[in-house]
């Protein structure tokens, strides 16, 4: 009898347990799912940046297009854009340095910033990754409409809103 209300009272723990499981997996199965596509998306990235020869990673890429756009960009201002900590920034900026992507000059105004221009070598990789982008990110979106990415966007706003 004994025995019987033990196993009686760890079925219905057990039960509880699970419940709240199903609970923490169904909130968390949304997040693990964009981190999943941002992993995988990424990986497919570098891998058609890879497959072309260029000998630069989703994250120098990135930065090379931040100034492309907008030179006047400290690199305090690029870790944010390309969300990554300083010292990570400052140590894919040296490799670009080192790699010929970038020129690094002292900002004769603050002594303490550099001042960062896109090289030849770093023009020639971002003409060359253009058409790769515009490929890639056609192939990832592939099947999903307009409505769908709009309507994404709009719930993945939602979530950032809620987060800051």
């Amino acid at each position: 009898m004994l025995i019987l209300f033990f196993l009686i009272d760890i079925s219905t723990i057990i039960a509880s347990i699970i419940k709240d499981m199903k609970t923490i997996i169904a909130t968390k199965t949304v997040f693990y799912t964009i981190e999943r596509a941002i992993k995988e998306y990424r990986k497919f990235a570098q891998n058609n940046i890879s497959s072309k020869a260029l000998d630069i990673t989703v994250d120098q890429a990135l930065i090379l297009f931040f100034l492309e756009k907008h030179p006047e960009l400290s690199q305090k201002e690029i870790a944010i854009l390309v969300f990554k900590d300083k010292a990570s920034v400052t140590r894919m900026i040296n490799l670009m340095v080192i790699k010929g992507y970038l020129k690094r000059s002292i900002n004769e105004g603050n002594r303490r910033r550099f001042i960062l221009k896109i090289s030849d070598i770093g023009a020639k990789t971002l003409s060359d990754l253009d058409p790769i982008i515009t490929k890639y990110r056609k192939k990832a979106l592939q099947g999903i409409t307009e409505e769908e990415l709009i309507q994404m966007e709009t719930t993945l706003n939602k979530i950032i809103a809620n987060c800051i």
